[in-house]
């Protein structure tokens, strides 16, 4: 919006100095677009709708003019409804970071646990809910908390909540909260009964996008590649031998299929593990924690189990198959490309799918471009300065010399660094065919015909461009609620 194009830091936005402090204390130098955008809308306490991926700022979009604007006196003036615990907790902590210097109480309610401590927690002077819908609702409905009133209302990833099976439920809390309420709603994309709810619930509300007609993020490089059916595993393991992934997220179709994926990235020797909705909410957790404190890095989930697990450094999302929908491809490739770190998306498909990758660019209005598999003897030479580097960093242990000089009576000094380094190697060799992937001449041809068949014989159109070998060697069902109230003092 012309009107913030001025705006370069947080002190143009007319924020108070305890906020500014907190601002500062976090690290942030300059806001996001969405911050700029959004920051002076509400501060003025306009409705807003905010259409950005995941990782833009959004919770400091709204926090930071909340926490503004806030008297603590009135009891709970901050609702924020959020898809998952996992959101919720991490918007919660978000929040009492950037208030506890004016001393704000943040309580964060979810489901499957003792509904006292929640209510106790509120009734004590919290400031700040922030509710999944399930038990908000219920709490609601049951008139458990006295005159709840909150003065604005935060809707966050409302697409999510849409595609979890939660609009009947937003719409029942909404008929609960005071119509003289500021009202904000936050997505990463505006399907139609998004825009409905919209329309329902704000009041003549400004509309702040800093997609700029796309709904990807700029800092996520996409990628696909046309393979055979049959080579999905292979691929996969190719691809993050090239790539080398600090953190992934594989995703699968089925629960079936993450659990044999699973298996079959863990005994190529990545520490893998699957996520699912048949798991226990305690196996889930264990999951999501071993992902975050790096005891795993290759997290395979179907969509509805990673909804809401918004993990900093993932590097790489991999598709194992195209998703079904453009909206399920921006949500799962928005969770790498954070807080303006670089990710990449890597998307498998065969050439009867690429029907679909066109309807995805499309409908998303993005650039995917199309890549090769790396064959074994690419993958070899790109891996040698890797080797080197891992010998130089070799720690030299004490019982080295003695077990050289050993060698040394068997065998000559070249041949035992010859040897040595083929160690190395063998311990780093590469796995599966030569080739995978449909071979460049041949793919050129099956989607020129496929072009002109959806063109109706016309030019060939939106193929995307070739990029040769991908060769990179730098690693750079709506399930149970459970509760977790917390009050900061």
């Amino acid at each position: 919006m012309q009107e913030n194009a001025q705006i370069k830091t947080f002190q143009d936005l007319g924020l108070k100095k305890s906020i500014l402090n907190s601002i500062q204390r976090a690290g942030f130098t300059a806001p996001s677009p969405i911050q700029a955008e959004a920051i002076p809308h509400i501060l003025q306490g306009k409705d807003l709708v905010g259409q950005a991926h995941t990782g833009t700022g959004k919770t400091a979009a709204f926090s930071l003019p909340a926490l503004n604007n806030m008297t603590l006196k009135d009891g709970v003036e901050l609702l924020v409804i959020t898809p998952t615990r996992e959101l919720a907790t991490q918007v919660s902590d978000e929040i009492y970071k950037y208030g506890r210097d004016i001393g704000v109480k943040t309580v964060t309610i979810y489901g499957g646990s003792s509904y006292r401590r929640q209510l106790d927690l509120i009734e004590r002077g919290a400031h700040v809910v922030v509710a999944t819908p399930g038990r908000l609702l219920d709490i609601l409905k049951k008139n458990m908390v006295k005159d709840f009133a909150p003065k604005m209302v935060v809707l966050d990833e409302a697409d999510e909540m849409l595609d979890m099976g939660f609009l009947d439920d937003i719409n029942e809390i909404f008929s609960y909260l005071p119509t003289d309420r500021q009202t904000l709603l936050f997505s990463a994309t505006m399907p139609k009964p998004i825009k409905t709810l919209a329309e329902r619930i704000l009041h003549d509300p400004v509309f702040v996008s800093i997609t700029k007609g796309e709904t990807t993020n700029a800092d996520i490089e996409q990628l696909y590649y046309i393979i055979e059916e049959s080579e999905r595993d292979a691929a996969i393991i190719r691809l993050m031998d090239s790539e080398k992934p600090e953190k992934s997220v594989v995703f699968c179709r089925t629960k079936s299929e993450v659990d044999r994926l699973a298996t079959v990235l863990s005994a190529n020797g990545y520490l893998a593990n699957g996520l699912h909705g048949d798991m226990e909410q305690r196996q889930r957790e264990a999951v999501i924690k071993s992902f975050k404190n790096g005891e795993i890095d290759v997290l395979v989930a179907t969509d509805v189990a990673a909804r809401g697990i918004h993990v900093n450094g993932i590097s790489h999302v991999f598709n194992y198959h195209i998703p079904f929908d453009p909206e399920s491809y921006v949500h799962r490739i928005g969770r790498t490309g954070r807080a303006g770190t670089k990710g990449k998306a890597i998307t498998l498909l065969t050439p009867l799918e690429f029907k679909e990758l066109k309807r995805i660019k499309q409908k998303v209005g993005t650039n995917i471009d199309l890549a090769f598999v790396p064959s074994k003897q690419e993958l070899k030479e790109s891996n040698k300065e890797a080797v080197v580097q891992q010998i130089l960093d070799q720690h030299i242990f004490e019982e080295a010399p003695a077990i050289l000089d050993m060698l040394k009576e068997e065998i000559d000094e070249e041949t035992i660094i010859f040897k040595l380094i083929s160690m190395v190697l063998d311990r780093n060799a590469i796995k599966g065919p030569n080739s995978i992937g449909i071979p460049k001449e041949k793919l050129q041809y099956i989607l020129e015909k496929m072009e002109k068949r959806h063109d109706g014989g016309g030019r060939n159109r939106g193929r995307g461009g070739y990029r040769g070998n991908r060769n990179s060697r730098g690693g750079n069902n709506r399930g149970r609620e459970r509760n977790r109230s917390r009050s900061r003092h």
